[in-house]
């Protein structure tokens, strides 16, 4: 393919009222050189994809950087897109608390800290999400295997629950709704308006009787019910469209192994993003993530190796699934032609699940139409990178014009990249 030719825009802010900015593609640290040039008129995209666990570290991180790198035993799976994604490694934000932090993966920001930032404890796919608003039918789907891993929060510092049934799923992209059920929920939505507007002419006539400090706790709430306003608006622009046909059988409700729901998740995600039902896909691995269909330990007892040999074997079993259906997932983003418009995190907020490490955090970057650069190792810790820079510079490249994403101190440019 051509490369990518160079192009400035000027920056420019809008929507400031709504904490919404736009403009400027960009994640300048990848797309130096030649670039796989995605085609002008797709939209971008972003699917990110979380586990609880992580991965091992002795089996994950590449002995050596560069492009040249010799792969490692987790990322074997994904060896034959190899030109197509870049791993990092000694990323992360600071956080420590092991489970209790693997919610800040894809935000920088611990929800016990989300009060002194503006965006809270925002996520990365969120905040893509609000960039998109009406544009798609949802502007965020969130998926996952039972529970999820908590990956996805919004401005107010929501979580977003997954949904965990395929069969769901499938019928929210596809099924129409009868007249009866949409005339429902447009009831219900003009009900849910109507009680929003009152919450907010309270909240209004309260607000010369506030302190500085209750002021700012007022100011947040209304950023909550405006957050809540704009997704009943975009439920009433799409209540009477039609959805796309369905270019797979039916997905039925019926019991399915884990083993089986991650790849149909996957197909639906894909096919999500290619009808343009959303721009924004997440998946989230639990910890809860059945082993015993690989007939192997529970999946949680075996992140606790303590290096023991079977043990660790064991795990690599589970590991190597798990990337095994990511290359599933990359497979269907190209066999669709979605891969160059669509950029694809992988990892987790668990850096060493057997030391509950939140430090040194596993990341992939796939797709985007950008220059991949192999494995990236990053500063250590007496330079280091907030992950939250990278996340910053991801969101440029998904097209929005902001400086400041979570923790971050900067864009992943290439000079940081040239410390390493």
């Amino acid at each position: 393919m051509s490369p990518r030719k160079p192009h400035t825009i000027n920056r420019r802010n809008v929507l400031r009222g709504l904490g919404i900015t736009l403009a400027l593609p960009a994640l300048d640290s990848l797309n130096t050189g030649t670039a796989r040039a995605a085609k002008t008129d797709s939209p971008k995209r972003l699917l990110c994809v979380g586990s609880h666990l992580g991965f091992y570290p002795g089996h994950f991180f590449p002995e050596t950087a560069g492009e040249d790198y010799k792969i490692s035993p987790t990322l074997k799976s994904i060896e034959k897109h190899r030109d197509d994604f870049t791993v990092f490694s000694n990323l992360d934000d600071g956080a420590n608390g092991g489970h209790s932090a693997v919610h800040s993966f894809l935000s920088g920001v611990k929800k016990a800290e989300a009060s002194g930032f503006g965006a809270k404890n925002m996520t990365l796919d969120q905040a893509a999400a609000e960039f998109v608003g009406s544009s798609a039918r949802y502007p965020s789907i969130v998926a996952g295997l039972e529970g999820g891993t908590n990956l996805s929060w919004n401005r107010s510092g929501v979580r977003i629950p997954p949904v965990n049934n395929p069969a769901k799923l499938f019928q929210a992209l596809f099924v129409e709704a009868d007249k009866t059920a949409r005339e429902s929920e447009r009831v219900r939505l003009m009900h849910r308006s109507s009680v929003l507007d009152a919450l907010r002419e309270s909240a209004k006539q309260l607000e010369n009787k506030l302190n500085a400090s209750d002021r700012d706790k007022l100011d947040q709430y209304l950023t909550s019910v405006r957050d809540v306003e704009k997704q009943l608006q975009m439920s009433k622009e799409w209540l009477d469209r039609p959805k796309p046909k369905s270019p797979i059988a039916d997905v039925v409700d019926q019991e399915r192994m884990h083993l089986e729901e991650m790849p149909l998740f996957y197909q639906l995600l894909t096919l999500a993003l290619q009808t343009d039902s959303t721009r924004v896909a997440t998946f989230e691995i639990p910890m809860g993530f059945n082993t015993s269909e690989l007939e192997l330990g529970s999946y949680h007892g075996l992140s606790h190796h303590g290096k023991e040999e079977g043990r660790l074997a064991q795990l690599g079993v589970v590991e190597a699934y798990f990337m095994k259906q990511f290359s599933f997932l990359l497979d269907q983003l190209k066999e669709a032609q979605l891969f160059d418009s669509t950029m694809v995190v992988m990892g987790s907020g668990m850096g060493n699940a057997h030391s509950h490490s939140n430090r040194n955090l596993p990341v992939v970057l796939a797709g985007g139409g950008v220059r991949h650069r192999g494995h990236v190792a990053c500063p250590d810790e007496s330079h280091r990178v907030p992950l939250s820079n990278l996340w910053l510079s991801t969101l440029q490249w998904f097209g929005m014009e902001i400086e400041q994403f979570g923790k971050s101190t900067g864009t992943f440019s290439p000079m940081e990249l040239g410390k390493a």
